[in-house]
C-alpha cells in the first residue's frame, strides 16, 4: 500500500487536528486563534476549504485576538459540535457548520457581578463522556502533583471538571414525525416546549434537531388569541416541561440515547442502552416492559418513531441475531406478545416515517420504503407492514455512516399545475438524504409513462422509479418539511428549510404563477434563498413563519461567596447556566431576497398569504428598517437601492402609513431625510392619514413634522387634528395635542431643514403588477383643504388684539387653543348637543358655567324651544310624556269645561 500526503492550503500556523469522520470534516487549530474546517472531496480526495471558526471583534472586542494559539479540539460523540480552548483559556462550542452556541470568554463567563474581570480558565486537557453528555476537563493549575497549601494549611486542588449538555433529539434521530416542538434529551430527563398536553390538541408535525444546548422560551408573540392554536401552545409556556426518567429503566440503560415525541404533544418515548419506555404526558404515567428479559433482549440501532398512537423503532435482537422492524402500541401492554415484527434483511442505520410510510436507510447503502396501516381487532388492534419499494444508493453514497438523515418528502421540483396527475401532489414525491452535510434528493421519475390508480388497493400498485439524486445544498447540519396541506399557505408549507450552521438558514422556495396563469418559460419554479437569523434553529413553525430556537443564559452567583473565604470556590468562576427558549420572525428576510431577486409578484402572494398573522405589521417594518440601515449607513454610493422598491412593496398593504411612522420613529433623525425621500413626502403621508381617519398614526406623523419642519408648519397640522379630534371626541388624543401645541409655541425662530420631496424608485422592474394608491399625495392635500377648510381654521388672531398676544407665546398659544375651544363648544351649543357638551368639558377641564354665561345672548339663546325639547330627549335617551289612560276620563273633560 502507498501512503498518499494531502495538502492542506492555507494552513501555515498549525497548531493541533481533529477528524470528524461523520461529516468528513478536519479542523485544524491556527496560532493566530481561529480553526481552520477542512472537508474532503468524494472524487478526487483533495481538501476544500469549508468555513472558519473564530471570534468576531463585534462580539468580543476584548478578547478576539489576544486568546493565543488553540490549544485543544475535541468533537463530540454524535460529531454535531466541537469544543475549542486556547492557551489563554476559556472555551467555545460550536456546530459542525460553524454556528457558536456557547463561549466562555464574554459576558457572566468573562465578567463578576461587581463588573471586575475573571481570568479564563486555562485547560490541559478536554474528553467528551458517554453519548455527549458531559465534557470532562483538567484545568491547567492542577497540573502539579503536590496540592498548593494556603494560609490556613488547606489544600487548595482544582482537579478534574465536568460539563454537563443537553442536545436536541435530532442530533441522534432525525425523524421528521415532529417538525414545530422543540425536544431536547438529558442523560436522564428531557426537555419540552409543548406546553400543557392537554392543549395540544392540533395535530401539527413537529421535528427539531439542535446542538448541544437546551431552551427556555422567551416567546414574543405568546397572544392566546392566536388563529392557531398550536402556536399558542408552542410559544405560551415560558418554562420547560421536564420529564424526568422513570428511575427503574434507568438502573440499567443509562444513559438515554433516543427519544420521540408524537404529533400531538402529549407522549414521548426514550430509548436507552437495552429496550425502550414511553411516557404519557396526560396521564404522568410511565409504561415499562413487564418483562425485563424482553427489555435486554433488544438494542435499538436505527432510531424510533410516532405513528398515531404506535411506536414504529428498528432494533437488533440479541436472542436471533436478527435486525428486526418493530411496532408496539401505545394503549396496550408493553410486552413482545402485542408488537407487529418484520425481519430486516441488513442493519438498519436510520428510521424516518413520512404519513403511512416507513422509511429505512440500512447499512448495505439501501433505501426500503414500507406501507403501515392499522388492522383493527378485538381488543388489541395492531398495525400492518407491507414493503412497497427497495432503492439502492451504494453508487451514490461512499459509506453508510455518512448519512446524517433520510426522510421521505412530498416535496418536487415541479408545482401541482405541472404535474401530469395533480392529484399526486401529497404523495411521496422525493427523498432527501443528507449525507455527511450534502443534501441530495432523489424525485419520481415521470418522465415515463404515468401509472394509473386502477387498483382500490395502493399497496398492490407499482411505484414509479427515482430519478438519479440531485445535490440542492451544502454544509446542512437540519432539514424541515412537512406533509400537511394549506391552499392559502402553500409558500410556506411546500417549502423545504434548511439549517447551515454559520450560513444561517436557506429556504427552497416553491414560486407559483399568480391567477393560476400559464408559468414563464423562463422563470424556475423553486428556488434557494438565505437569510440569516440571530438564534439557533430548532424548529420551524411553517403557517406561523417562525423559527423556535434556543440560547444558553446564565446567572451569576459569585457574590454568595465574600472576598474573604479561606477557600477558593471553583464554582465563581462559572455562572450558573440555564437554557431558555427564543424564537424569531424570518418572514421579512424571504420577502427582502424575492425583491432583490424582481420576484416582486411572488413576495406579494406569499405576504398576502401571511397578512393574517398578529405579527405581520412587525414584519413589513422590519424589513423597512433593515434595509434603510443598511443602504442609509453605507459608505459607497448604491447603484441599485433596494429601499424605493421595498417601499413600493408596503403600499401594497393598508397598514403602509403605520409601518412607515413606526420605523421613523425607531430610526436615528439623520435617516429620515434619506426614508422620506423613498416613502413620500410626510406632510402628503399625514393628510392621508387623516383622509382615512386614522388620527393615532397621524399623531405620530405630527411629531415627524415637528422635527422637520418650521413649527409654523407644525402647528398648523397640529390644529387641523386637533379639531378632528375634537369632532369625533378622541379626548385622549386631544389633551396631548393640547400639550404640543403649547410646546412648539417657542421655537419659531428654529428653521429645520425642508422635508424632502418624493423621488421615483430608481428601478421598477418587476413591479409592473403593483396597483396604483387609491388616494395620491397631490390629490390628498387638496380634497383635505376643501374639506378641512385649511386656511381658515388655521388662521392666528390678527388685529390689535392678536398683537398684543404675540408679545407672551405662552400667552398667545393659550389664547389660540381657548379660541379652537370655544368654537367647538360653541358649535355643539348651537346643535343641542348638551350631553356631548358635557363630555367635552369634563374630559377637557373646560370651564362650562363661566363660558354658559358669557353665552348667555349668543349660542345659548333659545329660538325654538319644541325642538329643542325634542333633541334633549333624544340625546340622553329620555322618554317623551305618556298621558295616563285614568286621565281620559277626568273632570276636566266635562262638557262645562269645554266653553
Amino acid at each position: 500500500q502507498q501512503l498518499h500526503g494531502v495538502w492542506a492550503q492555507d494552513v501555515i500556523d498549525g497548531t493541533c487536528v481533529a477528524v470528524n469522520n461523520k461529516y468528513r470534516l478536519m479542523a485544524f487549530g491556527c496560532a493566530n486563534g481561529s480553526v481552520q474546517v477542512y472537508t474532503i472531496d468524494t472524487t478526487t480526495g483533495a481538501m476544500q476549504f469549508s468555513h472558519k471558526l473564530e471570534l468576531t471583534p463585534k462580539q468580543y472586542p476584548d478578547i478576539w485576538n489576544k486568546t493565543g494559539p488553540v490549544k485543544l479540539i475535541r468533537w463530540s460523540p454524535d460529531s454535531c459540535v466541537v469544543m475549542v480552548t486556547w492557551d489563554c483559556g476559556g472555551l467555545s462550542l460550536w456546530s459542525v457548520f460553524g454556528a457558536q452556541l456557547i463561549c466562555t470568554l464574554g459576558g457572566d463567563f468573562a465578567y463578576q457581578s461587581d463588573g471586575a474581570k475573571k481570568d479564563p480558565l486555562k485547560i490541559n486537557s478536554m474528553t467528551w463522556g458517554s453519548e455527549g453528555y458531559h465534557l470532562w476537563v483538567i484545568d491547567g493549575n492542577s497540573s502539579n502533583v503536590k496540592p498548593e497549601r494556603d494560609l490556613n494549611n488547606e489544600d487548595r486542588r482544582f482537579g478534574i471538571l465536568q460539563f454537563h449538555f443537553v442536545k436536541s433529539v435530532l442530533t441522534v434521530n432525525p425523524c421528521m414525525s415532529n417538525q414545530e416542538q422543540v425536544l431536547l434529551q438529558g442523560e436522564d430527563r428531557l426537555y419540552l416546549n409543548c406546553g400543557d398536553a392537554t392543549q395540544a390538541q392540533n395535530p401539527r408535525n413537529t421535528s427539531a434537531r439542535s446542538e448541544h444546548k437546551p431552551t427556555r422560551e422567551r416567546g414574543p408573540f405568546s397572544d392566546g388569541s392566536l388563529d392557531s392554536q398550536g402556536l399558542s401552545t408552542l410559544l405560551g409556556h415560558r418554562h420547560w416541561h421536564v420529564v424526568q426518567i422513570h428511575n427503574t429503566y434507568l438502573e440499567s440503560n443509562w444513559p438515554i440515547r433516543f427519544s420521540a415525541i408524537d404529533k400531538l404533544g402529549q407522549n414521548v418515548a426514550v430509548v436507552g442502552k437495552f429496550g425502550f419506555a414511553h411516557y404519557s404526558l396526560l396521564t404522568k404515567k410511565w409504561k415499562l416492559f413487564g418483562n425485563i428479559t424482553q427489555e435486554q433482549n433488544m438494542m435499538v440501532t436505527g432510531g424510533l418513531a410516532w405513528w398515531n398512537d404506535f411506536i414504529v423503532l428498528a432494533c437488533y435482537n440479541l436472542n436471533d441475531h436478527q435486525e428486526e422492524l418493530r411496532i408496539y402500541l401505545r394503549t396496550s401492554n408493553l410486552d413482545n406478545a402485542f408488537a407487529h415484527i418484520t425481519k430486516v434483511q441488513a442493519d438498519t442505520l436510520l428510521l424516518s416515517v413520512f404519513r403511512d410510510i416507513i422509511i429505512l436507510f440500512r447499512a448495505d447503502c439501501s433505501i426500503c420504503l414500507y406501507s403501515i396501516g392499522r388492522r383493527p381487532e378485538s381488543l388489541n388492534p395492531t398495525a400492518s407492514i407491507q414493503i412497497l419499494q427497495e432503492v439502492s444508493m451504494s453508487r451514490y453514497i461512499p459509506h453508510p455512516f455518512l448519512v446524517v438523515s433520510v426522510t421521505l418528502t412530498s416535496v418536487r421540483t415541479e408545482t401541482g399545475i405541472t404535474l401530469k396527475m395533480p392529484q399526486q401532489a401529497c404523495e411521496a414525491e422525493s427523498i432527501m438524504l443528507n449525507l455527511a452535510g450534502q443534501l441530495i434528493m432523489l424525485q419520481r421519475d415521470r418522465s415515463g409513462p404515468q401509472i394509473r390508480d386502477k387498483d382500490n388497493n395502493p399497496n398492490q400498485r407499482k411505484h414509479l422509479p427515482f430519478c438519479a439524486p440531485v445535490v440542492l445544498a451544502q454544509s446542512v447540519e437540519n432539514v424541515w418539511t412537512t406533509c400537511r396541506i394549506n391552499k392559502q399557505k402553500r409558500h410556506l408549507l411546500e417549502a423545504l428549510w434548511l439549517s447551515c450552521g454559520g450560513a444561517g438558514m436557506k429556504v427552497w422556495l416553491p414560486l407559483f404563477p399568480r391567477d393560476h396563469r400559464k408559468p414563464h418559460s423562463f422563470l424556475s419554479r423553486r428556488i434557494m434563498l438565505p437569510f440569516h437569523i440571530n438564534i439557533y434553529p430548532l424548529a420551524v413553525l411553517f403557517e406561523d413563519a417562525l423559527v423556535l430556537g434556543a440560547v444558553n443564559d446564565t446567572v451569576l452567583y459569585d457574590c454568595l461567596y465574600t472576598q474573604t473565604s479561606t477557600r477558593e470556590h471553583l464554582e465563581v468562576l462559572f455562572p450558573f447556566s440555564i437554557v431558555e427558549r427564543t424564537s424569531q420572525i424570518y418572514l421579512h428576510h424571504i420577502l427582502r431576497q424575492l425583491l432583490v431577486r424582481n420576484l416582486g409578484e411572488q413576495a406579494l402572494l406569499l405576504a398576502h398569504s401571511c397578512a393574517t398573522l398578529p405579527y405581520f405589521p412587525h414584519v413589513l417594518e422590519l424589513m423597512l428598517h433593515e434595509v434603510l440601515e443598511e443602504e442609509a449607513t453605507s459608505r459607497e454610493p448604491i447603484p441599485d437601492p433596494l429601499l424605493p422598491t421595498v417601499a413600493k412593496f408596503i403600499t401594497e398593504f393598508p397598514l403602509f402609513l403605520q409601518t412607515v411612522v413606526h420605523c421613523a420613529r425607531k430610526t436615528e433623525y439623520a435617516l429620515w431625510n434619506y426614508l422620506f425621500a423613498a416613502v413620500g413626502n410626510p406632510k402628503d403621508l399625514f393628510e392621508e392619514c387623516l383622509m382615512a381617519q386614522d388620527l393615532e398614526t397621524a399623531a405620530s406623523y405630527l411629531i415627524i413634522l415637528q422635527n422637520m419642519e418650521v413649527p409654523a408648519v407644525s402647528r398648523q397640522h397640529a390644529t387641523l387634528l386637533f379639531n378632528t379630534a375634537l369632532e369625533q371626541g378622541k379626548w385622549d388624543l386631544c389633551r396631548h395635542m393640547i400639550r404640543f401645541l403649547k410646546a412648539i409655541g417657542s421655537g419659531e425662530t428654529e428653521t429645520p431643514p425642508a422635508t424632502p420631496t418624493t423621488q421615483e424608485p430608481s428601478s421598477s422592474s418587476g413591479f409592473e403588477f403593483f396597483r396604483h394608491r387609491s388616494i395620491s399625495l397631490s390629490q390628498s392635500a387638496e380634497n383635505l383643504h376643501s374639506k378641512f377648510n385649511l386656511t381658515k381654521t388655521l388662521s392666528m388672531p390678527s388685529g390689535p388684539s392678536g398683537k398684543r398676544w404675540s408679545k407672551d407665546s405662552d400667552c398667545a398659544e393659550n389664547m389660540y387653543i381657548d379660541m379652537m375651544l370655544w368654537r367647538h363648544a360653541r358649535r355643539l351649543l348651537e346643535e343641542i348637543k348638551l350631553k356631548d357638551l358635557g363630555c367635552f368639558a369634563a374630559q377637557l377641564g373646560f370651564e362650562l358655567i363661566g363660558w354658559l354665561c358669557k353665552e348667555r345672548a349668543r349660542a345659548a339663546h333659545v329660538e325654538d324651544f319644541v325642538f329643542a325639547l325634542k333633541k334633549l330627549h333624544e340625546d340622553f335617551l329620555w322618554p317623551f310624556p305618556v298621558i295616563p289612560a285614568s286621565s281620559i276620563n277626568s273632570p276636566f273633560k266635562n262638557a262645562k269645561y269645554k266653553t
